[in-house]
């Protein structure tokens, strides 16, 4: 059995994301490509955006901290620390309200 620190985590995504140019920082927490299921803690500074982008399969994004939107088309979530938002099948995208961290899980098809 792994133990992994989610709050550890997303302080140091958050540092890492604050100095890169990007404004954003990602590390796998679990899975990868050899697995199905796929768990990324994605941290943002406020305003980054994740742009449209299609979903890889089912997937669930909790926030960890801050505020988040995901929009998809005409229609926008929001969402804060302890927010489960359920990620749509469709073309969608990721804005930071604030500095935010969120830890996305995908389960990849078959």
């Amino acid at each position: 059995m792994e133990k992994s620190s989610l709050t550890a985590l997303v302080r140091e995504r958050l540092e890492t994301a604050r100095q890169a140019s990007s404004g954003r920082s990602a590390t796998t927490v679990y899975g990868g490509h050899e697995h199905q299921l796929r768990q990324t803690l994605i941290a943002m500074t406020a305003g980054q955006e994740l742009e449209e982008h299609e979903s890889p399969g089912e997937a669930t994004l909790h926030v960890l901290h801050g505020r988040v939107t995901l929009h998809c088309g005409e229609v926008s979530w929001d969402g804060m620390a302890g927010d489960l938002l359920i990620i749509p099948s469709a073309r969608h995208s990721l804005t930071a309200v604030e500095d935010a961290a969120v830890l996305l899980t995908v389960v990849k098809p078959r």
